[in-house]
């Protein structure tokens, strides 16, 4: 029931967000009942079906990657001061956020599954009734229990993700952060939370110094060493594009037809690549916010410099996903332009989950690095900051970024898709 009333009582732009997973959810919910209504009206070709719902894993973890970005982005589920006297801990913070994010996605399932009985002509009474009755296997009877599985499939990984990732450990330090931004510290000294929570009033500091007031936000150090996984990163990255180059040399070009079979090497490839491109996005995330302050950087690039330093996990890993998307979609595109078979209607729904996904997650994880620094722009604006520096320096952190993964992706596509156009 509670978080029931915190669901209801949150703020539109909150439950906008929750929108967004359910229809992510929608999406990944129909994909796989799509894969079973394929299945069924294949059983000679069994391998055919099991390879499309293989695929499906792709727009799941897309949607499990945005619950768990929407579910840390939720104020209301922050621990404060206050909420373990009335038992609100941590642990059960945990526990309605993962509550919260299973809703959404089971009202997603349930809209999917609307579509798909529609679509097959099992519900009538609206338009475009059974105008996919041949592509879902409407002359099959329809197995309930396995339909029912795939459709529990979205809430019960998004929940579990949102739970392991918020579990009370990491939500404790989170709420001694909360204590300390508010000038409530413990008896003990606080150790510095992870993924840069405190970076906001670090900047604030050094940007203090530097309009030279006297005195800023006290608060632990700034981050000096970059996100750990950067040479793993390179490393996956490197064997992706070498599987992708040895996959190419040995074998015509596969179409995505063949996948299966002759392009297994060039999926192994892609799926290295992004690998390699999420676990190597928070570092370079980091050097950009480093480049930034070289050569004795005034107070606007000493503030957006501090602030992705401090923020290349949270913003980092959303940005290699992005790449990882966009570089993928290139070559499939220039697979596509061959002789291959055109997009499908479950193909163009796959890309559209999968690339709104990593879209809305970015998004939201600059919401929540915006919360996280609303303490510190307020300190700035009241050292005498001017307004308009706290748009310049996120439009300058936006052009670091764009100047360094831009040409990145452009990169990675050109390299993933040559060995696809010899």
């Amino acid at each position: 029931m509670l978080a029931l009333r915190l669901t209801r009582a949150a703020r539109p732009a909150v439950q906008l967000r929750r929108l967004l997973v359910a229809a992510a959810s929608a999406g990944t919910g129909f994909l796989l009942l799509g894969s079973l209504g394929y299945a069924l009206g294949h059983s000679a070709t069994p391998g055919a079906g099991a390879l499309r719902l293989a695929w499906c894993v792709v727009p799941l973890a897309a949607t499990a990657y945005l619950a768990l970005a929407v579910a840390r982005a939720d104020p209301g589920t922050r621990p404060r001061t206050g909420l373990s006297a009335v038992g609100l801990g941590p642990g059960r913070l945990m526990a309605i956020s993962a509550l919260t994010t299973a809703l959404s996605c089971v009202l997603g399932s349930m809209v999917a599954l609307m579509f798909f009985l529609h679509l097959r002509g099992d519900i009538t009474g609206m338009p475009f009734d059974g105008d996919g009755a041949r592509l879902l296997a409407a002359d099959q009877p329809l197995p309930v229990p396995a339909a029912l599985t795939l459709l529990l499939l979205a809430p019960a990984v998004a929940s579990l993700t949102v739970a392991l990732a918020l579990r009370p450990s990491e939500r404790h330090s989170g709420a001694r952060w909360y204590d300390t931004a508010l000038g409530r510290r413990p008896a003990e000294a606080p150790e510095p939370p992870a993924d840069g929570e405190a970076d906001g009033e670090t900047t604030g500091d050094a940007v203090g110094e530097s309009l030279g007031e006297p005195e800023a936000v006290a608060v632990p150090p700034a981050p000096r060493e970059a996100p750990a996984g950067f040479p793993w990163g390179v490393a996956a990255l490197a064997a992706g594009l070498a599987v992708q180059a040895y996959a190419g040399r040995v074998t015509p070009a596969p179409s995505l037809a063949a996948l299966p079979a002759e392009g297994a090497a060039v999926l192994a490839g892609w799926m290295l690549t992004a690998l390699g491109l999420v676990l190597a996005a928070p570092g370079l995330t980091y050097l950009a916010g480093r480049l930034l302050q070289c050569a004795r950087p005034g107070a606007l690039r000493l503030l957006a410099g501090r602030v992705l330093m401090a923020e290349a996990t949270r913003i980092g890993r959303p940005l290699g996903v992005l790449c990882a998307v966009a570089s993928a979609a290139f070559a499939m595109t220039v697979l596509y332009d061959r002789s291959a078979p055109p997009f499908g209607p479950l193909t163009l729904l796959a890309t559209l989950v999968v690339a709104g996904c990593t879209l809305a997650t970015l998004l939201t994880a600059a919401v929540e690095a915006r919360q996280t620094r609303a303490d510190t722009n307020a300190a700035l604006l009241r050292l005498g900051a001017p307004a308009t520096m706290l748009r310049s320096a996120a439009a300058l952190r936006a052009g670091a970024l764009l100047a360094v993964f831009g040409p990145l992706t452009l990169l990675i596509a050109y390299l993933s898709a040559l060995p696809t156009t010899r």
